[in-house]
Parts: structure tokens; C-alpha cells; sequence
């Protein structure tokens, strides 16, 4: 049963990571996108707290910086690292005497609310809800010691355990919940005599006894949930763990992954039937896949949406783009912001769009550069057309109509309308507007030098 209590959460996540080797704070570097701390709030935020405390130190203001004006957060400074106890002190002001207390860890992204409501409920009816879990190598983590009648009657730092309590396997994960009454008391009775000479949260587990109050342990659903970041082989780990967690969802949607192992998800991703993902497919932000959209190896997907039947080919970039049904992109294209494209428009090798509209139909195939534009529907648009929109100064827009042709090798010199239907002769530079369904080139005549000879290299 969950607690009845109100709920508060305090997220610790003021440490320095000094072996993280870094000048960012360890919270704010980034996992499946998002700093550390993003992942963290996430799930203290499914829980919909009273309130969400965020101690931060080390990085100053960058931590809550990087968070703008969040919703629901209050940010509570540590000037001194003193401590896991010390931290949670910085916020008890704030905790209302009858609200539950969940603490948290701004390094252990990939806790579950579905964990950590478990612990609130171990909290019910005045208890101490405390989230433990088990490791073949327990080195680095406080030690679960009971009594023999199996009861919890402390925790013990790894440097301040003997020898015999070091074997212990039964681990400290540091999550706990409790009322805030009692952990304001035992908050201040708390002492530094010990190895680090700190103010140990863990410390209130054995007052906890002491008084009677029953600590309730939880493990978590599964073990990497737990599991922090204190270097960056860790955070590399978790992230390849976080990503494994990705893929499965979208298996179980049904997704073909050709390798589960070799995709990154950093951001949200919306899924229809028979969707294909092929290897090294990096999907950024919002990212929305229509039934029976396909994607090439090597693809990076930022903030963009594909219509059913669409494919992206090997090597292919699009951000923040609009791609209707059954549209073929790539390979080696790169689709830029503010670019949409209607249905079965074909976007071929080394071409680049940008903050373009192309209508139905239309082919953009070989080398090209489409930017500012309007496509009409139907176009063809030979290899090396350019459309030249910058003047140094400012941008402008080039508008093509429907059913038109235009040769290889044709530069399109901003501002410009090309009139329906018509055709532009290969090599052609165009400065004025093109008239609809007639053939318009500029080229210089051809001619032949007879009896001319190539300059060779004197002896």
C-alpha cells in the first residue's frame, strides 16, 4: 500500500565526479541525450509529488541553469560537500513535518517509478522504506547488516566496515523513504566521526532501530536501476544499458531492429506497424515513424516526422523535417530545417534540402543543393542544380511550379519563379524569371579551335 502521507522528494546532486575528469558537473553529463539529472527528475516526476527539492554544489548555477525554468523544482544549494546527510539537510526548511521523503540521486539515471513507488510503500504506517540490492562484488557500496533474526540494524561505509562486514553482499543503494518529522530528528543528532569525515545519510538506519521504527527493505525490479555514475567507463556502461532498455520497447511495438545493439534512441520516439531499422541509426528528440517506414545504416533522424511506406537510405542526416508517404531519401542526403516534403518525392544521393516545400511527384536524384525554395509538383531536377539564395547579405526565395524540367548543371540565381511546365537547358544560369511551358538555356556558343595545341613541358 502506498504511503497516505503526501510525498517530497530530495534529489542529492551537488558531488563534484572528480573522476569524471571533467569540468561539467557529473549530473548534467549527458545519458540517451539528456544529463543524468534529466532521467532522474523524469521519474520522480511520474511519481507527482507535493514537491521535488534538487540539492546542487558542485557547477554553481549551471546545474539549475541547464534546467531554465522547470516546473515543480526547487533548487536548494550545498556551498559545502559534507556529506550525504549534510546535503539532505540543506533542504529539510522546506519538508513539511507529515510529508513522506523520498531521496534520491541525481547520478542514478535509471531508476523506475515503478521501484521507487515501492519504496514509498514500504515507508506506510511510519516505517523507513529502504531500497537494497545484492552484487556478486559488493566493493564501493555500504553494507546491509541485519541481526540474526534477519531485521536490518545498520548500514556500514564500505571504509568503515571490518573485515568480516566487507563480505557482506547485501547492499546500500542509498534510495530511502521516510517521514520528514523523524528524519529532521535524526538529521540533527547526526556525527562525522568516521573515516571520511562526513555527515552519513545511512547513519539514520540504525537511529531508526534504536527508536524501534521498523526499515522495510525493497530491491529494485532490475539490478541496473541502481546502479550509479562515478567515471565515464560507468556512465559509458549505463548508456549502452539505457539504450538496450530503448530497443526492447520498440521489439515489443513490433519494430524490426537488424541489431538491438547498434541503435541510439536521445529523445522519444512514436512508432506504426512493420517500421525497419537497420544498424548504427542514431533517432534524436521527436521522432515519429509511420507504418512501414524503413531506415538505412548510418541514418541520424533529429526531431522529424515520416509518413507511412517512406524510406531513408545508408548515411542519410534529416532535422526538423516534414517527409510525406512513401518518399525515398538517400542515400548519403541531408534534409535540413524547415524542409517538407509531400508524398513520393525522391531526395537522391549527395543532395541537400533546406527550409524547402517539395510537392507530390517531384525528384531532386544526384548532387544538388535546393535551398529557400518552393517545388511544384512532378519536377525533375538534374545532377549539380543549385539554387543559389544568398547574396552575402540576406536569403531569397526561388519558386519552381508544377511539371517543370530542369537540366543538369542549371543555377538558379535567387530571387526566381520557373513557370509551370516549362524546361531549363542543361549548363543554364538563370537571373530572371523563367516563362511556363517554353525552353529557356543560357549558354555560350561552342566552338572548336582547330589546329590548336596543349602547352608541353619544355625539356
Amino acid at each position: 500500500m502506498a504511503s497516505p502521507h503526501p510525498v517530497s522528494i530530495v534529489v542529492l546532486a551537488a558531488g563534484q565526479g572528480t573522476r569524471m575528469r571533467s569540468d561539467v558537473p557529473k549530473v548534467l553529463h549527458p545519458l540517451g541525450g539528456q544529463p543524468l539529472l534529466a532521467h532522474v527528475l523524469a521519474s520522480a516526476r511520474a511519481l507527482a509529488p507535493e514537491a521535488i527539492h534538487v540539492v546542487y554544489g558542485h557547477g554553481g548555477a549551471r546545474v539549475p541553469e541547464a534546467f531554465g525554468d522547470s516546473h515543480g523544482l526547487a533548487w536548494v544549494e550545498q556551498a559545502e560537500q559534507l556529506g550525504t546527510g549534510h546535503a539532505v539537510q540543506q533542504a529539510l526548511p522546506e519538508l513539511a513535518d507529515d510529508h513522506t521523503v523520498l531521496i534520491l540521486y541525481g547520478d542514478v539515471p535509471l531508476i523506475t517509478a515503478e521501484t521507487l513507488q515501492r519504496v514509498i510503500a514500504a515507508a506506510a504506517g511510519g516505517a523507513l522504506g529502504l531500497l537494497v540490492a545484492h552484487f556478486d562484488d559488493p566493493r564501493g557500496y555500504g553494507r546491509i547488516v541485519r541481526n540474526e533474526a534477519g531485521a536490518v540494524v545498520r548500514i556500514v561505509e564500505e571504509k568503515d566496515a571490518s573485515e568480516l562486514e566487507r563480505h557482506i553482499k547485501e547492499c546500500n543503494t542509498g534510495i530511502l523513504g521516510v517521514g520528514a518529522k523523524r528524519l529532521r530528528a535524526w538529521l540533527a543528532d547526526l556525527s562525522n566521526a568516521n573515516a571520511q569525515g562526513e555527515y552519513y545519510l545511512t547513519d539514520v538506519i540504525a537511529m531508526a532501530v534504536a527508536e524501534g521504527v521498523a526499515v522495510n527493505t525493497v530491491h529494485p525490479t532490475r539490478q541496473e536501476e541502481i546502479l550509479g555514475v562515478n567515471d565515464k567507463a560507468q556512465l559509458a556502461d549505463l548508456e549502452r544499458r539505457f539504450q538496450r532498455r530503448q530497443a526492447e520497447r520498440l521489439l515489443a511495438q513490433g519494430v524490426t531492429l537488424t541489431d538491438p545493439a547498434r541503435l541510439d534512441i536521445r529523445g522519444e520516439v512514436s512508432v506504426g506497424r512493420d517500421v525497419s531499422i537497420d544498424v548504427n541509426v542514431v533517432l534524436e528528440g521527436r521522432v515519429v515513424l509511420g507504418d512501414g517506414v524503413t531506415i538505412g545504416a548510418n541514418a541520424v533522424l533529429r526531431d522529424c516526422e515520416l509518413d507511412a511506406g517512406s524510406q531513408i537510405l545508408p548515411m542519410s542526416l534529416i532535422e526538423q523535417a516534414r517527409i510525406g508517404r512513401d518518399c525515398r531519401i538517400g542515400p548519403f542526403a541531408r534534409i535540413r530545417p524547415g524542409t517538407a516534403l509531400a508524398d513520393a518525392v525522391h531526395v537522391g544521393n549527395f543532395v541537400e534540402v533546406k527550409n524547402s516545400q517539395v510537392e507530390t511527384g517531384s525528384k531532386i536524384n544526384h548532387l544538388s543543393y535546393v535551398g529557400d525554395a518552393s517545388v511544384g509538383r512532378d519536377v525533375n531536377v538534374g545532377a549539380g542544380t543549385i539554387t543559389c539564395n544568398y547574396d552575402g547579405a540576406n536569403k531569397h526565395r526561388t519558386v519552381i511550379g508544377n511539371n517543370v524540367f530542369i537540366g543538369s548543371d542549371t543555377q538558379l540565381i535567387a530571387p526566381v519563379t520557373v513557370g509551370d511546365g516549362a524546361t531549363i537547358g542543361a549548363g543554364s544560369t538563370i537571373t530572371r524569371d523563367v516563362p511556363p511551358t517554353d525552353l529557356t538555356l543560357s549558354r555560350s556558343k561552342q566552338q572548336t579551335v582547330k589546329g590548336w595545341k596543349r602547352p608541353a613541358k619544355k625539356a
